[in-house]
């Protein structure tokens, strides 16, 4: 079956991960493979994409209907059709056009991001589960690694990312004013390019003059100075690049090829810049080096969806933003974004926020100047519990995905503090402590959404049934929401939102005393690849118009009652349920008795229904045996 186009390695890889194991194994055993532990599917992946001898057309011919199907929804094409045929030409059409092979740092080069859209590409936009091209330049970074440390490797990359990125668009906004010289623009003035949310990047610091001495001896240094020429340039940025690049144990030979590679990137022309390329490539490898440092259950960035999700049901237009556990500033883009699509101006929301994490902290600083956005992340990083840097805050809006179930929170030194109106949170986990921060910094008429793993809706462990029965008495939640599973990136522990309201009666909605709205989301979403669901705009508008509807009973329609999606309960209802707050228990279920409605429809929802019951059960037990660990018993 002849193609005239070639599917690249990372697009084959997405294929052939749409695939079970047994499928890999006989795929494997066809073309006559070797593989090591047959019993992984990863293996077979591997010796399927490594070896020559596999025509990946005569490959696809093998599967079936419904697996082609499944590998153009990954690869974001019409899954439509009869014919396997046509489904086999519709994937091997996606590909590029035959060429050599290209070494791995071009290969990188090959799929990422330019200020030319590539002809012939007809792809599915997603909310940004993948890049397309982040993977091959992850695997060529790293390879440029070596031996050195995780840890500091991260600064090493990020900050070339980072200053390639500022360069792209200062060139480009140079050339323009090149073109209008006799116009009166300025090329070589500051002023023009500030004019422009650009940064002004000095002579010494550009891209260009760097790339050119990558192979010199003296590179390291020569990046230093950049980097202190730019902090001395733009005061927003003083303090917050990296300056490493000269020290002894940096292998110069490597730093030049890492920046060729980065070198072959486009990511700060103005197309680049509208899609939030460096914040995506930002958040990819920092979920790669977590990896790598051995954190990646610990440490993870709020997908794009979930981030909109929050942010669309607030529906912060003017006031004060807060997030005390920022990481990257994903939440404060978001909000920004909303506020101009809704027709307000950058500047319509004051943007304060917090992060303990160092690296973290100087990203969102980065990602945020890079943007135009004016906000207080306070002086330097600072965990928000034992330094919270905004303590006189009141905030009309708190958007948060704080870390779950912390453990590790230090509530010994925090025993007799102010914040915890509602009880003293348990030391062992720091949910409670999070939600009593939030309603702490709340104005009178403010309101909270954020993101915490589902136990915070039902668990009675160490008193936070009480903590969760007096913020229901007082009257503060709003409306939970149970969310999908498989959202992040980097841990399977199924979440839900939460949304609090200080005032439920104020003039601008209606009055909600005494009132909760629940929403089951659980069966929204899609598979983006193997392992990662997203929310579509879609689903975001229907959760969304929902709680819209019922706060107001206004444009999106009078509210109704969705069995099995949302019900609006009364508190008598939820004190009768002991103080749950899963949305399951009261939206109810769809009538599995139905015969209308097809088995697979039914089994599909009990199914994932038990997955997140058995997901959830293994991430406590993971609790519980890390709790009885610190003590000294190991089960």
């Amino acid at each position: 079956m002849p193609s005239t186009h070639r599917l690249s390695a990372q697009q084959r890889r997405t294929a052939l991960e749409q695939l079970g194991r047994d499928r890999l194994l006989s795929l494997t055993a066809h073309f006559s493979l070797e593989v090591a532990d047959k019993r992984v599917a990863e293996n077979h992946i591997s010796a399927l994409l490594r070896a020559r001898g596999v025509d990946f057309s005569e490959l696809l011919g093998l599967l079936s209907r419904q697996e082609l199907q499944s590998i153009c929804d990954a690869l974001g094409l019409d899954r439509g059709g009869r014919e396997k045929e046509l489904l086999v030409q519709r994937i091997l059409g996606f590909g590029e056009p035959p060429q050599a092979e290209l070494p791995l740092a071009e290969a990188a080069a090959e799929q990422a991001p330019t200020s030319k859209p590539q002809a012939g590409r007809t792809k599915a936009p997603k909310q940004g589960g993948d890049l397309g091209f982040e993977a091959t330049l992850w695997q060529a970074a790293d390879k440029l690694r070596n031996n050195m440390d995780a840890a500091e490797y991260k600064h090493v990359v990020l900050g070339l990312i980072f200053l390639k990125y500022i360069s792209d668009a200062f060139e480009e906004r140079r050339a323009q004013l090149l073109a209008e010289v006799d116009q009166g623009a300025d090329p070589e003035h500051p002023d023009e390019y500030r004019a422009e949310n650009i940064f002004w990047v000095p002579k010494e610091a550009r891209w260009a003059r760097i790339q050119a001495q990558a192979r010199q001896p003296s590179i390291g240094k020569l990046i230093d100075d950049a980097m202190v020429a730019i902090e001395r340039d733009n005061p927003s940025l003083k303090g917050v690049l990296p300056k490493e690049y000269a020290r002894p144990g940096l292998d110069k030979q490597r730093l030049g090829e890492l920046i060729d590679l980065i070198g072959t990137i486009g990511l700060g022309n103005r197309e680049n810049r509208s899609k939030d390329i460096l914040g995506r490539v930002y958040e990819y490898f920092l979920s790669e080096f977590a990896s790598a440092e051995g954190k990646k259950g610990g440490q993870f960035y709020t997908p794009r969806s979930i981030v909109k999700l929050l942010v669309e049901m607030l529906a912060p237009y003017r006031g004060r933003v807060y997030d005390p556990c920022c990481g990257s500033g994903g939440m404060f883009i978001q909000s920004e974004k909303f506020v101009e699509a809704h027709g307000g101006k950058l500047g319509d929301i004051s943007i304060f926020g917090q992060e303990s994490n160092p690296t973290t902290w100087k990203l969102a600083k980065m990602n945020l100047a890079i943007r135009g956005i004016d906000a207080n992340l306070g002086p330097e990083n600072a965990d928000s519990f034992h330094r919270d840097q905004h303590k006189d805050l009141k905030a009309d809006y708190i958007l948060a995905n704080p870390p779950f179930n912390d453990s590790d929170w230090g509530s010994d030194r925090l025993r007799e503090d102010g914040r915890w109106k509602f009880a003293l949170p348990p030391a062992g986990n720091a949910n409670f402590a999070w939600v009593q921060h939030f309603i702490h910094h709340l104005a009178p008429t403010g309101t909270a959404g954020f993101v915490l793993a589902n136990g915070s809706m039902s668990s009675n462990t160490s008193g936070e049934g009480e903590i969760r029965r007096a913020i229901i008495e007082a009257d503060i939640v709003d409306c939970m929401v149970a969310l999908p599973s498989q959202l992040f990136y980097s841990t399977q522990i199924p979440v839900c939102l939460w949304f609090l309201a200080r005032n439920k009666k104020n003039n601008r909605l209606r009055d909600r005393r005494g009132e909760i709205l629940f929403i089951d989301a659980r069966k929204l979403g899609r598979m983006i690849n193997r392992t990662q669901r997203e929310l579509s705009d879609e689903d975001i508008r229907k959760i969304a118009d929902t709680y819209y509807a019922w706060r107001t009973n206004q444009a999106a329609g009078n509210y109704v009652d969705v069995p099995a999606f949302c019900k609006a309960v009364q508190l008598e209802e939820v004190a009768a349920q002991g103080f749950v707050l899963t949305p399951s228990r009261y939206v109810g279920t769809e009538n599995i008795g139905d015969e209308s409605e097809p088995l697979e429809s039914r089994m599909k929802l009990l199914t994932a229904q038990l997955r997140d019951q058995m997901t959830e059960a293994n991430s406590l037990e993971q609790i519980l045996r890390e709790r009885l660990r610190s003590i000294g018993y190991v089960v």
